[in-house]
Order: structure tokens, then sequence, then C-alpha cells
């Protein structure tokens, strides 16, 4: 394509064959080629009965409406008039080319072309281009619904392939967060059983760094009711796999993430049992003693809160004593957050469920002094009252508070 000051050059896949005019109301026949519809109705009612552009001999003379090749083509006089109209706008020449060359791209995605590889390369590129991009992918209509439908492998049945799927998370990952409406991927893989699951699956084991970063995020995106959550850990391997990005040695950022998506999948109760049987309370015992990220240390943090929500929780961390020594180590360390969520889960196995194993790694941890320190701080009412609990639990007055809290000085990061 080439654009001057005088015209833009109709990208070729817009053309009517026959006439060579932009196509007003793009239909396909049986040999899977588009025409305008007034001019292959005339070829078809002058008597002919083969397909114009590769002379076949039609099996019918039915055609189908191309609604995704007239939606791009709407988009892209759209995007024409508001430069003639508009001199002054603020796409310059290159970002039109661009943008003109996108909905090439996507009709030769729509189209299932040889070439679908590149044009999700293409797409990719203008995606991660500016913020304004992603945007503009994200507004156009149907093209999420076509990444979907590589995910789900209903694309004319083509076998998946890792390096394809790879673009296509990455690119639903640069528009999910600028839509709303994420209805249609939790619909297709409800109604599909999770096709577009396996595809991420994929992509987690075999993919780049990158990759599975988008794929993590695009699982985040869409786990945001129970019905959805139980489906993807319900997905053989899915929360294994996961929990197999979370080790010391990974990017920091694939942990990060991983640990996210965790932390939103896990609340429905059947998920924490599985996360707790698939040994996530040592995973996360590893990741905890490791001092990476205040992020990565919040997120586990957060994780082993909920899973001790639940008795086999509970117990599964009462009986990894490195795991609570850990946790208490974090007190008035980390951030606020990190702060709330380890003294929650102290309260909850050592107040709630009374384990001597649990409440023996608190003391050996000097979990009690750090206690008598958070309450001097200005800690929230919630976290002060769990601090009184653990307190009376340990038997502690105020007068060996007092002298615990005179005798020594641990210094308290600010929040």
């Amino acid at each position: 394509m080439v654009r001057d000051d005088l015209y833009i050059t109709v990208p070729s896949l817009f053309r009517c064959p026959i006439s060579l005019d932009v196509m007003k109301s793009p239909v396909s026949l049986c040999t899977g080629v588009t025409y305008d519809r007034s001019s292959i109705q005339r070829w078809l009612d002058n008597g002919n009965n083969t397909c114009p552009a590769t002379m076949q001999i039609l099996q019918t003379k039915d055609f189908i409406p191309n609604r995704t090749l007239h939606r791009l083509i709407q988009i892209w006089s759209d995007s024409v008039r508001d430069r003639v109209d508009s001199p002054d706008s603020h796409l310059s020449g290159d970002s039109c080319d661009k943008r003109d060359q996108l909905l090439v791209a996507m009709t030769d995605l729509e189209s299932g072309s040889e070439n679908r590889f590149e044009s999700l390369e293409k797409i990719v590129r203008f995606a991660k281009d500016s913020e304004e991009n992603s945007v503009f992918l994200a507004k156009t209509e149907g093209f999420v619904a076509l990444l979907v439908g590589f995910l789900d492998n209903v694309d004319g049945g083509v076998e998946r392939s890792v390096e394809l799927l790879e673009q296509v998370v990455i690119a639903l990952d640069l528009v999910l967060s600028k839509i709303e409406n994420r209805e249609l991927i939790l619909k297709n893989q409800k109604e599909r059983e999770g096709e577009s699951l396996h595809s991420l699956l994929l992509v987690l084991k075999q993919g780049s760094c990158e990759s599975k970063i988008a794929s993590i995020r695009v699982l985040k995106s869409i786990a945001d009711d129970t019905e959805s959550k139980l489906l993807m850990a319900e997905k053989e391997g899915l929360l294994s796999e996961l929990l197999n990005l979370i080790t010391p040695e990974k990017d920091v950022n694939l942990i990060d993430n991983s640990l996210s998506c965790l932390v939103a999948i896990s609340t429905p109760k059947r998920n924490k049992a599985k996360l707790i049987h698939l040994g996530a309370v040592k995973v996360f015992t590893s990741i905890l003693t490791s001092n990476l990220s205040v992020s990565v240390t919040e997120n586990v943090l957060k994780l082993l809160e909920t899973v001790s929500s639940t008795k086999e929780g509970r117990s599964e961390i009462c009986e990894t004593p490195s795991c609570v020594a850990a946790i208490a180590n974090k007190v008035l360390k980390v951030s606020a957050v990190a702060t709330e969520h380890a003294v929650t889960i102290l309260w909850s196995v050592c107040y709630l469920f009374r384990d001597q194993k649990a409440q023996e790694a608190v003391t050996k941890a000097n979990g009690l002094t750090k206690i008598l320190l958070l309450m001097q701080s200005n800690c929230t009412p919630h976290v002060r009252q769990m601090s009184v609990d653990l307190l009376k639990i340990f038997r502690v007055n105020s007068k060996s508070c007092l002298s615990s809290y005179d005798t020594k000085t641990t210094h308290i990061m600010p929040f």
C-alpha cells in the first residue's frame, strides 16, 4: 500500500475482483473467493456457472455474506474519511498506513491465509507501538472473537502451533485490559469444555517467558466468576503448571504473575483443597525464604492466608516449621500489606488452630517480639486485635510485654 498527499491506495483485499471497486456488500462463493454482491449477482444472472477468479464450476450459486471483511472495510473507510475531513488529525501518515496494514492482516487471519503467523506478528507489533493502538484493536468489532477462535481451534480445524498461539495470547493480553466485556472468552471456554484453556496451558508449558506471562495474564483476566475459577482448576495440569513456574530460579516477573493468577483462582474451597494437595505450601515456603520482590512476597503471603482458612491448609502449614518461621520473619519487614497477611496466618494457625508446633516455630523465630513491636506501631485495628489474641495464646501479660519491649531494640520499618 502507498499513501501520499493526493490519494490513499485501497488495500487489494477490499477491491471486488470483478469491478475493482471497494466492495460495499462483500459475499463469498463456495470457492472461497469474495466479490461485491451486485457484481457477482450480475455475473450469475448472465448465465455464468463458474467462479470469475478461479474459473471453477460452481457446485452451488449460493453465496454467504462476508461480515468480517465488510466490517474491516467499514473501519478502513471511516479511517480514510477522518483523514480527509480532518487534515490536522493527530494521526501521522505512517500511523494511518500501519492501520491500513493492520486491517489487511486481520483479513488474512479471517480468510485462513497461509501468512497468518506473519499477520499476527504485525498485529502484535502494532499493539505494542502505543496505548492508542491497543485501544484501537480492543474497539475493533470482532477482533477478540477472532483471537479466541484460534485458542478454541475452531478456525478451520488448523492444528495448534505453539508459535502461533504465543502470538495470539500476547495480542490478547495487550487488548483485554482495554475492554470491559470478557464474556466471549468465558462463554467459549464453558461451552467448549475449556478448549481455550488447552491452548493457554500449551503456551505455559512450551512458550517463551514473554508468552507464558501473557498466557497467565489472560487466565487471570477471565477468572472473574466462580464457575470460571472452578473450570480452570479442573483443567488437568493447569494448577500444577502454574506452581512449576514458581521456583526461585525463574524470572521474577513470571513468578509474580503466576502467583497473582493463583490468587485470583484460589478463592473457591475446592480450588484451595487442590492447591494444598499439589504441595503448594512447600512451593510457597521456598519462594518466601528466597527474599524476592515486595510484590512476590505479598502474593505468597496472600495465598498462604487463603489456604490457612481451611483445616487442611492450616495443618499443612503447621507441619512445615520453616513455613511458619518464614511467615513470622516477614512481620514488620516488607510492607504493611505483607505484615497483615503474615499476622492473619499466624493468628489462624496459633490462635484458631492452637497448634503447638506452630507456636514453637513462632517463638523460635522471635515472632513474639515482633508482635509486641507491631502493637506499638501504627497498625490497623484489625491487626492489633489479632496481635492481642496471639499474646493471649502465648500468655504474655502487660508487665512482660513492657519488659520485652524495653529490653530489645528492633527497627520498625515505616510503611
